[in-house]
């Protein structure tokens, strides 16, 4: 009877495994083909296999557009998230702990660019720029990140405001604590965990964004949008090389999060 039972439960769980080894499939092969050619010797990036070899990692360290390219990803993924980050949990911080007049619907406004699609942002972005003589830069480019950056932040900031971390604030401004200091020596230090999530996660978005800065830039471009001018002359093996390159930087600010910032939530 326990034999039977348990062939039951094992039949059971059958379809439930397919499924996720589907699921996970249709979401991982096109990264594993993509890793996989990165290594093909041949400079057609199609089957058969022929390698495995590093000439393809090795010409997009050579290439100076590339690496200018991933510099610029780089600086602007860094610079953007962390002003998005300053400015979401400041804003989180006035509509969670002061009575605003409107407070819901600034709550409403500033979330409001998540259910937009980036490219009206862009075109939104491009026609102000122009409009007010703003030259297509690096700069331009962060502006667009924070704008789609900041509802992230502070969505993320405002979720984890909650009543004991009021009750610490209350108890520091009766013993004498300053606004500023309430902010800076306990929302900060109880807040870090989404902090640093705000942050890395806003990395991420900046990092793989082409439509904004493909828009409202000129010279000084992304690596998304570098990449895409890549494709354009067809298939190129350095592609898959700096994809993977991408794929991989992503995958380390996840693990990141995971083992360092959320187990630690957690514990």
């Amino acid at each position: 009877m326990t034999v039977r039972t348990d062939l039951t439960a094992l039949l059971r769980q059958i379809p439930a495994v397919a499924y996720a080894l589907l699921l996970y499939g249709f979401i991982f092969l096109p990264v594993l083909v993509l890793v996989t050619f990165s290594f093909q010797e041949s400079r057609v990036p199609v089957p058969p296999f022929d390698g495995p070899s590093l000439q393809w990692y090795q010409a997009i360290l050579e290439d100076r557009r590339l690496m200018s390219a991933l510099a610029n990803s780089i600086v602007v993924a860094l610079v953007s998230s962390a002003v998005s980050v300053i400015l979401g949990f400041l804003a989180a911080f006035a509509l969670a702990r002061f009575t605003l007049p409107g407070s819901k619907f600034f709550q409403g406004l500033l979330t409001a660019p998540l259910t937009v699609s980036y490219l009206i942002i862009a075109m939104g972005l491009l026609i102000t720029f122009n409009e007010f003589g703003v030259p297509k830069s690096l700069l331009t480019i962060g502006i667009g990140h924070v704008v789609i950056n900041l509802p992230l932040c502070f969505a993320i900031l405002y979720s984890q405001m909650g009543e004991h971390q009021r009750n610490v604030e209350q108890a520091a401004r009766d013993l004498g604590a300053n606004e500023w200091q309430v902010m800076l020596l306990i929302s900060v230090p109880m807040l870090w965990p989404a902090l640093f999530a705000s942050f890395f996660l806003s990395v991420t978005f900046s990092w793989d964004e082409f439509i904004i800065a493909f828009m409202v830039s000129k010279f000084d471009v992304t690596l998304p949008v570098e990449i895409w001018s890549m494709l354009r002359s067809g298939l190129n093996p350095k592609t898959n090389a700096i994809g993977s390159l991408v794929f991989l930087f992503s995958f380390v600010i996840v693990l990141f999060l995971d083992l360092v910032v959320f187990r630690n939530r957690k514990t």
